[in-house]
């Protein structure tokens, strides 16, 4: 069946050109093992009496109808009737230029020739991807950034060429790099995502266009550089919450746990393990009373990228709610006020809400109420306050842990409490306004003022009349102080001596004396006429 196929081929191949009438020239091909058949004369109306063969200037064979010569045991080549030359399992040495003579019926002869090439392959063909790791079912991986080199081997007589093609989810090349020999080499450098895919190395025979293919799927593993994210959200069952974690654009899907860190950061996992899942998104639901103050919660990302010790996780500590705002807070009637709260300490965040009196009303925004949130800080303007505003307002902050309030007391005054104070305000300056005049006016008269209880006062007149009283005997002398000259400048000088007079109390007399001047350059005065001595 092979040498039926053989033949039919070498059939199709042939070409022939025709010189003259008695010449022609064929180019034929054939793979090692097949077998050949070189035409001579291809007129099927005239049998050839004797045809000899050639090959390259040297006679091989010689049959025909004339001289039967049946073939030899074991003889690859043979004479047809016809004067056709065949070569049973061909090797490589049998490639070459053929030359057949023909004598025909006649005495005519014919000449042809026939050029022989003997092909082989594309054959061995041979890929290596690397460095890359390889799966139980031949798959490559190769990590995400790394630089991959492709090789590509093949054989093919007369020549090979050798071609890396690429079949990808997102597009095709079927010629990344193509050359003529038997080795194919390229790299890629920081292979990307979009690499992943197909590659095959085609090996191509120059001559006769058989074709060998291999191929080999390559996988692109990579993650994310962010770390998972941690959230979390009130169930359905309010006596339970939700936490959830996502690491979306890793490649195979990572493996999630989540867990309770009882071991340092960036360490092996020590804590207890609640759930492990093989997702892009891992969610864990616990009773509140599971949870409690200063406990860590940890979802840890595993994936082939990542190294032992090196796995990617995001945790939070658990922390309780604390509001802090003002306690106290007064406003004036018929004005607007704004009552602040802040909460950011708390982890996960608590649900801040404001409510108003015992009963915890809850606030609803419209006309009268405006909630604002500025960050950590929840807000409540209170507009056109009223006496019936006055109260206790609360900042409730809840988060899984607790709940806690901030209580604040809101004090409303009317503008007549504010009247009295101001009236009050007015008297208070007033008499302090008026102190400080009379002050004024009693320090400016100092000197008509003469302290009393044991000096007596001083009395005025035109004479300067000078009382003094003793407060033993309680005797008043009394007489007029004589003036000193007066001076160039219209000024006078007044000398007073008082002198003490020995009693039964004292046993010894004391002189004081006292001089005022009154003028601003120095004054020679003289001895007054009358002096008043005690």
């Amino acid at each position: 069946m092979k040498i039926v196929a053989t033949v039919a081929l070498l059939q199709l191949c042939l070409s022939a050109t025709v010189s003259g009438n008695d010449s022609t020239e064929t180019s034929l091909t054939a793979a090692p093992g097949d077998i050949a058949l070189l035409p001579c004369y291809t007129d099927g109306t005239v049998t050839p009496l004797v045809t000899t063969w050639m090959k390259n200037g040297g006679e091989i064979i010689t049959g025909g109808a004339a001289v039967p010569t049946p073939a030899p045991t074991g003889q690859r080549l043979t004479v047809l009737h016809d004067g056709s030359l065949n070569i049973r399992l061909v090797v490589p040495g049998d490639e070459g230029s053929y030359l057949c003579n023909s004598t025909l019926p006649g005495n005519f002869t014919f000449h042809a020739r026939v050029q022989l090439q003997v092909i082989s392959g594309p054959e061995d063909v041979s890929t290596s991807i690397g460095p890359a790791t390889a799966l139980s079912n031949g798959t490559l991986i190769v990590y995400q950034g790394s630089t991959v080199t492709f090789n590509c081997s093949g054989a093919s007589y007369p020549s090979v060429q050798l071609t890396w093609a690429f079949s990808g989810a997102s597009f095709s090349n079927e010629s990344l790099v193509s050359s003529l020999g038997s080795l194919l080499k390229f790299r890629m450098e920081n292979i990307q995502p979009s690499a992943q895919g197909v590659y095959s190395c085609r090996a191509q025979n120059t001559l006769s266009h058989q074709m060998l293919n291999k191929s080999t799927e390559l996988l692109v593993y990579y993650v994310p550089d962010r770390h998972p994210q941690c959230m979390w959200a009130p169930a359905q069952d309010p006596s339970h919450f939700q936490f959830s974690c996502t690491w979306f654009g890793a490649y195979p899907t990572p493996t999630l746990r989540w867990g309770e860190d009882e071991g340092e950061q960036g360490a092996r996992w020590k804590g207890h393990v609640y759930v492990t899942e093989e997702t892009d998104s891992l969610s864990l639901t616990l009773n509140r009373s599971m949870l409690s103050n200063g406990q860590t919660l940890r979802c840890m990302a595993q994936h082939p990228v990542l190294s032992s010790g090196k796995e990617k996780s995001c945790s939070f500590t658990l922390k309780p709610p604390y509001p802090e705002g003002e306690p106290l807070v007064t406003a004036q009637e018929d004005t607007s006020i704004t009552l602040m709260c802040t909460e950011a300490v708390s982890i996960p965040p608590a649900n801040t809400t404001w409510r108003k009196g015992l009963q915890q009303e809850d606030i609803i925004p419209g006309s009268k109420y405006i909630l604002s949130e500025e960050g950590p800080v929840l807000k409540l303007t209170i507009l056109n306050i009223s006496k019936d505003d006055e109260g206790v307002y609360f900042c409730r902050s809840e988060n899984p842990l607790a709940v806690r309030e901030l209580e604040v007391y809101l004090t409303v005054r009317t503008s007549s409490a504010y009247t009295g104070a101001i009236i009050g305000i007015f008297i208070a300056a007033l008499i302090v306004g008026s102190a400080a005049i009379i002050a004024k006016t009693v320090y400016s008269s100092r000197h008509r003022i003469c302290l009393g209880g044991g000096f007596g006062q001083v009395e005025e007149d035109r004479g300067d009349v000078l009382s003094l009283v003793e407060s033993d005997d309680e005797q008043i002398f009394q007489d007029t102080v004589p003036r000193l000259p007066p001076i160039t400048n219209g000024r006078h000088t007044t000398l007073v001596q008082i002198h003490r007079i020995p009693s039964s109390d004292h046993e010894d007399a004391e002189t004081a004396e006292t001089s005022t001047e009154r003028q601003e350059e120095s004054v020679q005065t003289e001895e007054p006429a009358d002096l008043v001595t005690f």
